[in-house]
């Protein structure tokens, strides 16, 4: 079997980012996978589950509520738990959603009250939320964001 896209990026020099995964096309329509990398792989720990899950739950509520709504086609986050794909319907680069991205950011930072879709009706681990410390991930990637742009995946 030949090796998957994602498989071919060198996790080991791999720092935070927003990077575009990979652009399809299909009768007439085209998705941008972005990997929204919020901690280096094999060099930091990665995100716990609580935080992570309430980062998707606030990713997902927040990009499908933005000015982006329409366009958003899936928010979750990555097997590895180093980070989250956005796929957006359309071509876009990194640099399209960066102001969004830290966005997010803000949004999860100031987010107060009770997680959206974290009932026992709305989810299926809906008690494993952890908002303190997906604030932190928030403040860890938004800073790595501001002070290193990384757009393009290492060689």
């Amino acid at each position: 079997m030949e090796k998957i896209e994602s498989f071919k990026v060198n996790h080991l020099t791999l720092e935070s980012g927003i990077y575009v995964s990979r652009i399809d096309k299909s009768e007439g329509v085209t998705v941008t996978t972005f990997d929204l990398r919020v901690t280096r792989p094999n060099r930091e720990p990665v995100i716990d589950m609580p935080a992570l899950h309430t980062l998707e739950h606030l990713g997902a509520t927040y990009f499908r509520n933005s000015d982006i709504a329409d366009k958003v086609v899936y928010f979750g986050p990555m097997g590895c738990r180093t980070g989250f794909y956005l796929l957006l319907f359309g071509e876009w680069t990194s640099e399209d959603i960066y102001e969004r991205v830290l966005a997010f950011c803000d949004f999860v930072i100031g987010f107060e009250g009770d997680i959206p879709g974290a009932s026992p009706v709305e989810c299926g681990n809906y008690s494993e939320q952890n908002l303190e410390m997906a604030r932190y991930y928030a403040k860890m990637y938004k800073k790595s964001l501001e002070d290193n742009k990384s757009f393009v995946y290492p060689d």
